[in-house]
């Protein structure tokens, strides 16, 4: 391959900010789709161009949904009485995937620095404690890693949601201290699911 054409040049770059890929990775898969240019990049690009074009963050849950289609945080509001908050996408997925909750799921979209304000990550807290309102919810389980930041948004939720007299607990053991959720297996998740701890609000 090339690396003098700047196109290329700039693919291998935008691929290798990929999670999990670095730059020789990356030329990896720019050959094997310039090699199959009819059968793999333009689908591709056209699902790509799809995607961007019509898959939005619902300003409510932080999930994805369809532009002008209704979130599945609207659809089944009135389903269940818990509400898991994790960080992003990835950590609702391995949770889901693991079949160890049922109830509505709030994605953060990223974590708190101690030094930093909610409204400086456009974090969806505000319309958390909304929810919580309407849907008439009797816990909110607060599943951000056990990180410095994690534990630093967790605490600030707690906060905020602690005087609308709901019950709100914390994962419990088999989550390890700095570990992120995404990367726990499911044995590790059941156990921190299961052995929930409550928060204490005074």
């Amino acid at each position: 391959m090339d690396n003098n054409i700047p196109d290329i040049e700039q693919l291998i770059k935008q691929f290798s900010k990929l999670p999990g890929l670095g730059p020789k990775s990356a030329k990896r898969i720019i050959l094997k789709l310039i090699n199959n240019k009819e059968n793999m990049i333009k689908p591709l690009a056209k699902l790509l161009a799809n995607v961007y074009k019509n898959v939005v963050r619902c300003t409510d849950c932080g999930n994805l949904k369809v532009v002008n289609q209704q979130c599945t945080c609207e659809l089944n509001s009135n389903t269940y009485d818990k509400i898991c908050v994790v960080e992003n996408l990835a950590d609702m997925w391995v949770i889901e995937s693991a079949n160890i909750f049922k109830g509505h799921f709030h994605i953060l979209g990223g974590t708190l620095n101690s030094d930093e304000k909610y409204e400086q990550k456009n974090l969806l807290i505000n319309s958390l404690v909304k929810r919580i309102k309407k849907n008439n919810l009797k816990e909110v389980i607060i599943a951000t890693s056990a990180t410095v930041e994690g534990q630093t948004t967790a605490h600030y939720i707690e906060d905020v949601i602690k005087n609308d007299k709901i019950k709100i607990s914390k994962l419990g053991q088999g989550l390890p201290v700095g570990g992120e959720i995404e990367q726990l297996d499911d044995g590790t998740l059941v156990s921190a699911f299961k052995n929930r701890v409550p928060v204490s609000t005074d």
